[in-house]
């Protein structure tokens, strides 16, 4: 992000005035998905992507927004009962709102942001707004003495109570806590988090969205965390002696006994989460010894899992995995939630623009529209810029 760029905008809708400069980063998650509900470990860390905003305190009970991208401006005052009806101010809102809860004295203030993050690529730009509101509420009015986990459950909470999003908390863990150049497994069960370094000489960490998003009848969501509780249930009947609350708590061993009391289904929906549990330990250690081969090797047997046990990509997203296989990707594989989105590759420097060229070429020719494509580097996570 340019400061001049968010700078000027702020003096020019504010008067001639200056404030201080935050940034929160999008994020990706390099392993562990569908994870989080079942008890799991995820592994994202932050980008070099993000939200930048300027903010300055007025000294009335007013808070005036503005939106560079979008170029609109709300207004609200502090203490509005219903707030904003414009989607991204209720993200101002109800950071102000959870902070507020949260015992700070906030006042008025001005706000102008702009963001690099890519929509719809599941980089989470909801999130970095959040992180950087927070992180500019938490240095202005209240000594930054809010802790780093209570600016990320100020930000899901805005998410779940202004937005109307049911989501995790990883997104909103990842922009606050990210490091430069490390990679963060959290535990999301006891929130426990350790850093792993993430740097990868030689190697370039690269999204491909393939900008499609398949609508699917029902709720397939709920569908595959149905399925893993139905599993642990099963479990749970066969061994009354120990406690399941997730797959987390389950082994192979048992997931073997009850096989023919699940369905068939359900059975490789779980077989998926066991297996993701134990890439995600394995990518952690293959990190410590720098062992990026190893890394690649897990992601593609994430994306085999996802695609043929857990069910969740699309022939696009397949599409995309084999172009990276035919090109001597050392890994690829689908991130997010499924059905569309972006493909997440690991590539050697020399492999890299011919990789691209080739996925290009390929995915317009055969889908009608070019892919994006986002190079991203491990950064830091929500500070103070200036």
């Amino acid at each position: 992000m340019d400061i001049e760029f968010v700078r000027s905008r702020f003096i020019k809708h504010f008067d001639g005035q200056t404030g201080n400069i935050y940034f929160s980063p999008g994020r990706i998650n390099l392993i562990g998905e569908h994870t989080d509900y079942n008890g799991g470990f995820v592994f994202p860390g932050a980008v070099d992507k993000g939200i930048m905003a300027e903010v300055r305190p007025n000294g009335t009970n007013t808070v005036m927004c503005y939106s560079i991208d979008l170029k609109d401006r709300v207004e609200f005052k502090v203490d509005d009962p219903e707030g904003p009806r414009a989607t991204w101010a209720r993200f101002i809102y109800g950071m102000v709102q959870e902070f507020k809860a949260l015992g700070v004295d906030v006042k008025g203030f001005n706000i102008a942001f702009a963001g690099d993050v890519p929509l719809g690529a599941g980089m989470s730009s909801s999130a970095a707004m959040e992180s950087c509101f927070g992180c500019a509420l938490n240095d202005l009015f209240a000594d930054n003495k809010i802790s780093k986990w209570d600016i990320a459950l100020a930000g899901q909470a805005t998410e779940h109570k202004y937005i109307g999003v049911n989501c995790g908390i990883m997104d909103q863990f990842a922009s606050v806590f990210g490091q430069k150049g490390k990679l963060m497994r959290l535990d999301c069960r006891s929130r426990e988090f350790e850093y792993f370094p993430f740097n990868p000489q030689g190697y370039k960490l690269v999204l491909v969205n393939s900008k499609v998003k398949h609508e699917l009848v029902g709720s397939p969501y709920n569908d595959r965390r149905r399925s893993c509780e139905n599993v642990v249930a099963a479990i749970a009947k066969q061994f009354p002696e120990k406690k399941y609350e997730t797959l987390r708590d389950a082994n192979w061993d048992e997931l073997e006994a009850v096989k023919d009391k699940v369905s068939a289904e359900d059975y490789q929906r779980a077989h998926f989460v066991l297996g993701e549990k134990e890439r995600v330990l394995a990518v952690c250690d293959a990190l410590v010894a720098g062992d990026y081969e190893t890394v690649g090797q897990k992601m593609y047997e994430t994306h085999h899992g996802l695609s043929k046990e857990y069910e969740v990509s699309c022939e696009e997203l397949d599409f995309l995995n084999d172009v990276a296989k035919e090109n001597g990707v050392t890994g690829s594989r689908i991130m997010g939630g499924g059905f569309g989105g972006c493909t997440i590759n690991l590539v050697k420097d020399e492999l890299y623009d011919k990789f691209i060229a080739d996925a290009t070429e390929k995915f317009t020719a055969k889908y009608g529209h070019a892919p994006e494509v986002y190079p991203v580097v491990i950064s830091e996570g929500s500070h103070k810029v200036c």
